[in-house]
């Protein structure tokens, strides 16, 4: 993805001026949405805090620093890219190294569901809280609600997410929920991707905290897509999910979606950080086409 070392001057910075994150959180001009119906187009890279470190066939495609943070420039390059979502360590270095000058960031907010974990549904916020968004100046807050009907430790994750909403509507900023309806098959969980669940994981989270004046939502692009978004009025952004096997099936499904009225752009994470022709730019352009 290119030979220059991102990584030597972040590392400088983080033993020797570690004050200078805050300030370059601080100082970076802030991003924009777009105006009247325009759609936004988000960069995500939250997996590697739950230890989910694949992408395509490649089970630690995540495992270089440099190589991520090379995509993630890449992608945030290109025209029409609004913003970023992730955890505090690739903001900052990201911002340490500009790319989010100009752009909404997204602080992602519960990473405890460690991938794989037997205490997975037991999802802890141990990224962003709601005073660490303000603070760094972020436009919003990311939450992962997955509700699995045979684990007790869902109702905690439920709870959390409640008061992540409340907090982050006191600062009047974004929550972003992320819901599914959830099951452990052969010790793995897997997330119901049909109409009907998706319908009522957006039931779920829509009720969540003391107003849902700042709650927006973020969901697949799922068959019947059309009755799926009629469930609420809550602004919605669609995810990327895993890296497809069809990358045009996918936007295809996308631009189904964003041709609805509650549908407000994309958040796109591994799809377009390491697409299966490995250019990241490309398929970021050809995305951010389907906004228009």
């Amino acid at each position: 993805m290119g030979a220059t070392p991102l990584t030597d001057a972040i590392i400088e910075t983080r033993v020797h001026h570690p004050e200078r994150i805050a300030r370059a959180l601080a100082d970076r001009p802030r991003g924009i949405a777009p105006a009247g119906d325009g759609k936004l187009m988000i960069i995500a890279c939250d997996h590697p805090a739950r230890g989910a470190l694949a992408a395509g066939g490649d089970p630690l495609a995540m495992a270089s620093r440099e190589e991520v943070l090379a995509r993630c420039v890449t992608a945030l390059e290109r025209p029409g890219v609004n913003g970023f979502l992730g955890t505090a360590d690739l903001i900052e270095d990201l911002a340490l190294l500009g790319a989010l000058n100009g752009k909404l960031v997204y602080g992602s907010m519960n990473r405890g569901g460690l991938a794989g974990a037997a205490f997975e549904m037991d999802d802890r916020f141990t990224g962003y809280d709601a005073r660490g968004v303000v603070d760094a100046g972020l436009d919003g807050g990311k939450m992962l609600l997955r509700v699995d009907y045979e684990d007790p430790r869902t109702v905690g994750t439920i709870a959390s997410c409640a008061h992540a909403i409340d907090d982050l509507a006191g600062r009047r900023v974004m929550a972003m929920v992320e819901p599914f309806i959830s099951r452990r098959v052969g010790g793995r969980m897997v997330n119901d991707l049909s109409a009907d669940a998706i319908i009522t994981s957006m039931a779920i989270a829509s009720g969540l905290g003391r107003t849902s004046a700042y709650t927006w939502l973020k969901l697949p692009a799922v068959d019947d897509v059309e009755r799926v978004m009629a469930a609420s009025t809550l602004p919605t952004l669609i995810l990327g999910g895993a890296v497809a096997e069809d990358p045009e099936a996918a936007r295809a499904s996308w631009a189904r979606a964003l041709a609805l009225p509650t549908v407000r752009g994309l958040v796109i994470g591994r799809s377009l950080l390491f697409p299966p022709d490995d250019d990241v730019a490309g398929a970021v352009d050809n995305t951010v086409g389907l906004l228009s």
